[in-house]
């Protein structure tokens, strides 16, 4: 594996045989690789794992959070051969060559992590070792990262998943399937529609209620989006989670920023303002909402990260609106976070008893 700055990880190859380049990201979760791996929001991102043995659980049905991950590599210390567990369908090895993804393992993750903690996230590169380093590198230095990753991720047709209850518009960015677990067991009827869908053809679903669901890249890379959050505020509910979050704020004047090298894991601790309640997020983001740039007549901040202070939740002073840069769907843990959804039915009854 080799870094833009020159450094260079000598490894083994595990899952398929491919060169690729991304942006190299670290997250430390200590368990629920497979959702990690299949997470949307690392479109384009070659993950690192903190945690030192990744695979021994192998890979089951149950822990999809996509059916077609987009990340470009996987990086771990060491890699379990053998998957031990009463739900495992195939190995982590096995699944990686399925879905065309290479990984590398024995190299130090520590001082990887370290480094892109100190220098930032920069663009990598697995590479075979028979290639030539010096082409590799210009290969790499080269390379111009994508700026479409939501295109790449959202759907593209509108589908719907049937329930009996409130009716909710749910845009996807490069949605979680947890995300849409979470509604349907409210009962929510649900309707997945593409990133780009204008503003109109929300409205024309009478919906009770917008979900603005997650996704990778650069929030400002989404400008269609923008323009659709402000022509439907107001006149429906509406609930962002993390990419979500980050075009509500943009929607409403605030200003967005890359972070240095992200928030990728499930430790995150969050306060809640109003009751200084700290829950521990699941969290996989690169951007985040710039505080100064808040309007309070228009927006209230709910919550902040408890180790560096960034925005973490939001709400709109007039509307019925707010949304998190967390994950309360979780997928893996911890479920601190999930009473967000029945905050939102209950946003949503109460914007229909008033209309």
């Amino acid at each position: 594996m080799i870094l833009e700055d020159g450094t260079i990880f000598e490894g083994e190859r595990f899952g398929a045989e491919a060169s690729v380049v991304g942006e190299v990201v670290f997250t430390t979760s200590m368990t629920g690789y497979q959702e990690t791996i299949t997470d949307q929001s690392f479109n384009g991102q070659i993950i690192t794992f903190t945690y030192p043995m990744v695979g021994n659980y192998g890979i089951n049905r149950d822990d999809y959070e996509s059916i077609a991950p987009t990340c470009k590599g996987v990086v771990v210390k060491e890699h379990a051969r053998l998957a031990s567990n009463w739900r495992n369908q195939m190995t982590l090895d096995e699944f990686l060559k399925r879905k065309g993804i290479p990984g590398i393992a024995g190299i130090d993750t520590r001082a990887l992590t370290k480094k892109l903690r100190s220098a930032g996230t920069m663009k990598g590169s697995i590479v075979d070792p028979a290639d030539q380093l010096d082409h590799s590198f210009d290969q790499l230095k080269a390379t111009v990262l994508p700026t479409n990753q939501v295109a790449q991720v959202s759907t593209v047709t509108p589908y719907p998943s049937p329930g009996v209850g409130r009716n909710v518009v749910v845009i996807d960015f490069g949605l979680k399937h947890s995300i849409l677990r979470e509604l349907s067991r409210r009962e929510c009827n649900l309707t997945v529609m593409p990133y780009n869908t204008d503003a109109q053809t929300i409205l024309d679903l009478c919906p009770d209620g917008v979900m603005l669901t997650n996704g990778p890249g650069d929030p400002k890379d989404v400008p269609e989006a923008i323009e659709m959050i402000k022509q439907i505020q107001g006149k429906v509910p509406i609930f962002g989670i993390c990419l979500g979050h980050q075009l509500f704020a943009l929607a409403n004047g605030a200003d967005t920023y890359k972070m240095k090298f992200g928030h990728r894991g499930l430790n995150h601790p969050v306060r809640e303002i109003a009751t200084g309640k700290i829950d521990f997020t699941s969290q996989n983001h690169g951007f985040a909402v710039a505080e100064k740039t808040i309007d309070p007549q228009k927006l209230m901040i709910t919550h902040v990260e408890v180790n560096d202070g960034t925005i973490e939740g939001i709400r709109h002073r007039d509307f019925p609106a707010f949304s998190v840069q967390y994950h309360p769907d979780a997928a893996p843990g911890p479920h601190d976070g999930v009473h967000l959804f029945d905050d939102f039915m209950e946003m949503m009854d109460a914007w229909k008893e008033q209309a």
